[in-house]
């Protein structure tokens, strides 16, 4: 009668936490303001919830004319910090030590592999011949769009896949034609700078970096980039804006970053400009993404979930005030105004890569900065204590899924509404788990990372086409202990969400898949860690269900309904599918020392930056 008791008010919960998550899903959104000294740029409605695409119409676009040019700082730097000097740290093993496969494992390996690689030649030879040197390829209609800055976005962020599978003549035509991308104009008014950051000039310094540093173009390409992208780092405090509105007549005037940001487009610049001041000696670039990570550093303890940071957040310094209007003042994170009624804590959507940028950059800096590591770890035993947790299944499975804390900022503020939804963006999560138990030897993390992981294969395995949806909501048990079925408690809920489709216990909240790596990103981390081949048997699974569904004459499309076994499709195919999902496909059959977890560090768009050696 307990236990019966226990779950009715669990599910009790869960409603009202289903219905808050509705209410609170868009947050609120301030107006900007700033006395008299600086001008805010105003970006198209698109990005204000953080999304960089957008393809301009053809009477909108920025004439070529309008080139880009230096122009002198507003807010110069006066005391550069530059990179962590001393040794490099010899950190804790990551990958397992494997030993060698039979003769036969080998030939099925290989097998896999040139399937996988089929399929990426597939996409790659439809956009050589239909998008050459534009953004993305549309893989059914053969048509292609811009939507970024038109700088070639699926050309960059193929660049290392090409080199890692081999296809060294497509690669050695993708550096010619780098040659003639021109950074300094575009049909966009403006640049996003994560997506541009992580895509573009990630891309660049892994290509440079796995080819051994052959190719100088790809170093000079993203350093050209990396000048236009300091140009966002010029406002009073440091805080980037995140929409760089780069022609000569914006950048003349001075500006203070927005006042409402995603998190993760903020915390998401480190690894790549610490790559590119270790590659060039310049210490303006890692001293730009120092400053954030201090402003976050300082403000950790401080939020309404001390140890995390909320989704949407006020990196302007700004507060609005009672009166006249708002006003701006040069202070930090910490004194800023909230930006919405309630905040958001996740490790999903619109956090995500910021966590996931803490224990890498620890990483990449070869342990030489211990700030990364004491923000992980704070991170971590909240994200263990009040986001993840055990969903009710059929089987009692030995799941966890990570879901999200709302909390009021007013007028009650402090009370907190739980969501335990299921993201695919979210299932990044076991990956970056894993490795930081390696990396800095929390080792009863590493079976948290493999539920984790789980819970997201298990959304896998439960639909009919064998793909994942985007998004599912859990009925989440009252501990991580065994937690048994209430077929009571499920009919209840399908008679709340009779509009919804569900699968084996779970609502299905967004039924599409768009090709997204996540979930293989763990898997792939996993099988190099434990060297358990129980993940390249769920890896291979992954990849013929989505192969099946998604296949096209021009590649592969994203598909609207995965409850279905043969889903509709949408002509749309990102350029994360060659850079990230197909690229961690072919990683997970290859052999091991292949991009080897010791020797590099992956951005959160796959592209493997080269680890400092110790010395």
């Amino acid at each position: 009668m307990r236990h019966s008791r226990m779950l009715r008010a669990t599910w009790l919960f869960f409603f009202i936490a289903v219905l808050t998550w509705l209410c609170f899903r868009w947050l609120g959104r301030p107006s900007d303001g700033v006395d008299g000294t600086f001008e805010v740029p105003v970006p198209y409605d698109t990005y204000q919830r953080g999304k960089g695409r957008f393809e301009v119409p053809p009477n909108e676009a920025i004439p070529p004319s309008i080139r880009w040019t230096p122009t002198p700082e507003h807010f110069p730097v006066k005391n550069m910090v530059s990179l962590p000097q001393g040794k490099a740290q010899r950190l804790p093993r990551v990958q397992h030590v494997f030993t060698q496969e039979s003769e036969a494992a080998k030939a099925d390996r290989m097998v896999k592999l040139d399937t996988i690689k089929s399929a990426f030649q597939r996409s790659w030879k439809a956009y050589q011949s239909k998008a050459w040197m534009h953004d993305e390829l549309c893989p059914i209609s053969g048509k292609f769009k811009d939507p970024f800055n038109g700088w070639g976005g699926t050309l960059i962020d193929s660049l290392d896949t090409l080199w890692i599978m081999n296809m060294k003549d497509e690669f050695s035509e993708a550096v010619s034609a780098i040659r003639e991308l021109d950074f300094k104009t575009s049909v966009r008014k403006d640049i996003p700078l994560k997506k541009t950051t992580m895509k573009d000039l990630g891309g660049l310094l892994s290509a440079y970096d796995i080819s051994g540093g052959k190719h100088k173009i790809l170093l000079n390409k993203a350093v050209e980039l990396g000048e236009i992208l300091m140009g966002a780092f010029d406002t009073p405090n440091r805080m980037p804006l995140l929409n760089l509105e780069w022609d000569p007549a914006s950048a003349s005037k001075p500006r203070r970053t927005k006042s409402v940001a995603v998190l993760a487009e903020m915390g998401t610049l480190s690894l790549e400009f610490t790559r590119l001041a270790q590659l060039t000696g310049k210490a303006k670039y890692y001293d730009a993404i120092d400053r954030i990570t201090n402003a976050f550093q300082n403000w950790q303890a401080h939020t309404q979930l001390p140890g995390m940071w909320p989704a949407i957040i006020n990196p302007s310094g700004c507060s609005n005030s009672q009166g006249d209007g708002p006003s701006c003042k040069v202070v930090d994170m910490l004194s800023s105004s909230p930006v919405s009624s309630n905040d958001t804590f996740t490790l999903g959507p619109r956090s995500d890569s910021m966590y996931e940028y803490l224990p890498k950059e620890y990483i990449l800096l070869a342990g030489r900065e211990e700030k990364y590591r004491h923000m992980y770890e704070k991170v971590i035993e909240v994200a263990k204590a009040k986001l993840m947790f055990r969903p009710m299944t059929k089987e009692d499975d030995d799941i966890l899924v990570s879901g999200s804390l709302v909390m009021q900022n007013a007028p009650q503020k402090g009370e907190s509404t739980f969501i335990p939804h299921n993201n695919h963006l979210t299932c990044y999560a076991g990956g970056m788990i894993a490795m930081a138990a390696k990396v800095f030897e929390r080792d009863d993390d590493l079976s948290i990372a493999v539920k984790l992981t789980n819970g997201c294969i298990w959304g896998y395995e439960k639909t009919a086409s064998g793909i994942m949806p985007e998004e599912i909501l859990r009925i989440p048990c009252p501990s991580w202990g065994s937690c048994k079925w209430d077929e009571e408690l499920w009919q209840k809920a399908l008679r709340e969400y009779s509009t919804y489709k569900t699968i084996a216990g779970a609502i299905i909240t967004k039924k599409y898949y768009m090709l997204r790596p996540e979930v293989i990103e763990s898997v792939f981390y996993l099988y190099r860690i434990t060297g358990e081949d129980y993940w390249r048997e769920k890896g291979w699974a992954m990849f013929k269900s989505i192969e099946a569904a998604t296949r096209t004459e021009f590649g592969n499309a994203e598909v609207d309904d995965v409850t279905l076994e043969d889903p509709p499709k949408r002509d749309s195919m990102q350029s994360f599918w060659m850079a990230e999902t197909l690229k961690y496909f072919y990683l997970l059959f290859s052999s091991e020392d292949m991009i080897s977890l010791d020797d590099f560090v992956f951005n959160t768009e796959a592209h493997p930056l080269l680890r400092p050696k110790p010395v």
